[in-house]
């Protein structure tokens, strides 16, 4: 890989806070739902992995600051790990010192307590964390769909956070990104020798060819790669969180209009 992994527990990064307390502000424009994991490891290892600050802040700082709700939700709900940061960039460090944000990781929401009626749009964020817990969970599944299908909402995500999307299926048994342009960090990149990578439930690349999809992906990585296919948004890594983000809006834009 080519940045630095730096894992930050929930005990050291998190202040202390009601879990029972709800964020309860609202927004003109609407809400957001970021899905994010509680994975601490590697599989069963003892390899640390973490949620992507940077695929959540980067994409986070455009939608807040284009009106919109976000809210967190994670398999099993509360505190999550963080890591990848990197304190120069000013919008991961603004962020991290920020105690109503930091909150929210701390209090993310369990799948059973979304209605999936109060969102526009889902963001998968990415990390070696978001390769487990997420992608089998029915519920979240379930979620996603509903803003999908119900709503007519964005299914979107980032780098890893692809690997959320492998088993979405559509209500007439198609897999949601079949025929459609896809992207999310490819094998090009991973060490496939590596014991992290051995932990892997699947390869997202190759599960969603398999699957159908169509992935591209950029042989130069790190260079704002992403892919919109109507209501599929995708990016490659960390450098195009912020790009994911203004194409939701954009896409979101079109339906108003």
């Amino acid at each position: 890989m080519r940045y630095l992994i730096i894992f930050l527990c929930s005990t050291t990064i998190f202040v202390a806070c009601s879990s029972s307390s709800k964020n309860k502000e609202k927004s003109s424009k609407g809400n957001i739902l970021f899905i994010v994991s509680n994975q601490h490891t590697y599989g069963d290892t003892d390899i640390n992995t973490s949620n992507h600050f940077a695929e959540i802040v980067l994409a986070y700082d455009v939608l807040i600051k284009a009106g919109f709700h976000i809210d967190f939700v994670s398999p099993e709900g509360g505190a999550i790990p963080i890591g990848y940061l990197n304190t120069s960039d000013s919008i991961q460090k603004k962020y991290l010192y920020d105690f109503s944000f930091m909150k929210k990781l701390k209090t993310t929401l369990k799948p059973e307590n979304i209605d999936s009626r109060n969102y526009l749009a889902v963001y998968y964020g990415g990390g070696g964390a978001a390769m487990f817990g997420i992608p089998e969970n029915k519920t979240i599944q379930k979620i996603t769909m509903e803003v999908y299908e119900n709503n007519n909402g964005i299914v979107s995500a980032i780098c890893h956070g692809t690997a959320g999307i492998v088993n979405l299926k559509t209500k007439d048994g198609k897999y949601l990104y079949e025929g459609k342009k896809v992207n999310g960090f490819p094998d090009l990149f991973e060490n496939k020798e590596a014991k992290y990578y051995q932990q892997f439930p699947f390869s997202i690349q190759e599960i969603i060819k398999e699957r159908g999809g169509d992935f591209t992906y950029s042989k130069e990585g790190w260079d704002n790669y992403y892919k919109v296919d109507d209501r599929l948004i995708t990016g490659q890594d960390p450098t195009a969180s912020a790009s994911v983000a203004k194409k939701i809006i954009e896409a979101l834009q079109k339906q108003n209009n």
